[in-house]
């Protein structure tokens, strides 16, 4: 079990420089060791790309989820090679703890976006670059959304509909990794 968890983090390790690699295009230059991590990875990392819940907008979180499940599987094998044995709530709060880490990275990034997107407003700086276009992208959505659940359709001025989504965000985080520490040790206890 020990060498099978080496293998996972190691197999982790090559799925997130991938990832990485994916974002200078083809590889950044890197020729054939890039398509020998292709080959290695994608095939894993395909079978998360087919689900459409993963992709918004313009952004594909498939990787997170592929990583999150390799994670798990992980936690689990570790488990099991340092103790000898694994119950249901050990695996129950393992999975919990994967899915928190990924629901919290991704409102921590929509929380950066917004007070990115808050500190450009403020600065009046020009929105219409490449650059703000694309945090307006990721942010439009979210405000809109946010600001329909406190408002529910009236006009709202847009330095409170920020500020307002981006205070919910950071609530619902603090609140929610509250509740993910509580059940965790919940499951942790389980005699089963």
């Amino acid at each position: 079990m020990s060498i099978l968890s080496g293998v996972l983090n190691i197999f982790s390790l090559l799925i997130f420089i991938r990832i990485i690699l994916s974002w200078f295009g083809g590889g950044g230059g890197l020729g054939k060791p890039f398509h020998l991590l292709c080959g290695i990875t994608d095939p894993y990392l395909n079978y998360f790309r087919r689900f459409r819940i993963l992709r918004a907008g313009g952004i594909d979180f498939s990787p997170i989820a592929a990583l999150a499940v390799l994670s798990i599987v992980n936690n689990v094998v570790a488990t099991i090679a340092r103790f000898g044995r694994i119950s249901i709530g050990i695996i129950l709060a393992l999975s919990l703890g994967i899915l928190w880490s990924a629901a919290s990275f991704i409102a921590g990034f929509l929380i950066l976006v917004l007070t990115l997107r808050l500190i450009a407003y403020i600065i009046s700086a020009n929105v219409y670059t490449p650059f703000w276009q694309v945090i307006d992208t990721f942010a439009a959505p979210v405000q809109f959304r946010i600001s329909r659940i406190f408002f529910r359709g009236r006009i709202v001025h847009y330095l409170t509909g920020l500020i307002i989504s981006i205070a919910f965000l950071l609530i619902l985080v603090i609140a929610l990794g509250v509740l993910t520490g509580i059940l965790e040790n919940l499951f942790i206890k389980m005699p089963i």
